[in-house]
């Protein structure tokens, strides 16, 4: 079955690279949800995410012929999200407002709690929106796209050990906004 749907994929992706509009909808219409997602959790705002999106899908399409199949497509167009995302950061000159003390956070590290109450989507994402853009955006991409320190200091020109304290701190904060949700659904 999954050979099956990859192979669905590259005759679209095929298809797209033609400049067949009814493949290129296709493939818009499998792919759309997931990145919005990783575009919404890197802009903040439901109206930046949307022009991310759009602004990718167009890129993708016309870099479409670059794609030769070394990675999943949906990895490859995640890439040119998190790209136009960080480039759309850049150009507004954001203050990613990283933290400065990065030695308190490399010598400890806190242990892992498992909560049951206010652990959902919607409030480590509520959770989220708390944290100071640099910390949100490696939160982001460490947790949930999937990078690495190393991936992640290369992307925003900032050091591993400076992304690994920004991970931490924002860990720490979204740790102790978590508790607060627990604390007021138990009261």
């Amino acid at each position: 079955m999954a050979e099956a749907t990859q192979e669905i994929h590259k005759q679209l992706i095929e298809e797209s690279k033609q400049g067949n509009k009814t493949s290129q909808y296709r493939l818009y219409s499998l792919y759309a949800k997931g990145m919005y997602s990783v575009a919404l959790r890197l802009m903040r705002t439901r109206e930046e995410a949307e022009d991310m999106l759009q602004e990718s899908f167009i890129d993708a399409f016309k870099k479409l012929r670059s794609f030769r199949y070394e990675s999943s497509f949906g990895s490859w167009l995640k890439r040119i999200v998190i790209n136009h995302c960080l480039n759309e950061i850049k150009r507004k000159k954001t203050d990613l407002q990283f933290f400065d003390d990065m030695g308190y956070f490399e010598q400890q590290e806190a242990p892992e709690e498992s909560y049951e109450a206010g652990l959902s989507v919607d409030n480590i994402k509520k959770a989220m929106e708390h944290l100071p853009q640099g910390s949100r955006m490696i939160f982001s991409l460490y947790l949930l796209e999937g990078y690495d320190h190393r991936e992640i200091a290369q992307i925003l020109s900032i050091s591993e050990s400076n992304s690994k304290s920004q991970y931490m701190r924002a860990r720490l904060k979204v740790k102790s906004i978590l508790s607060e949700i627990s604390n007021e659904t138990e009261r």
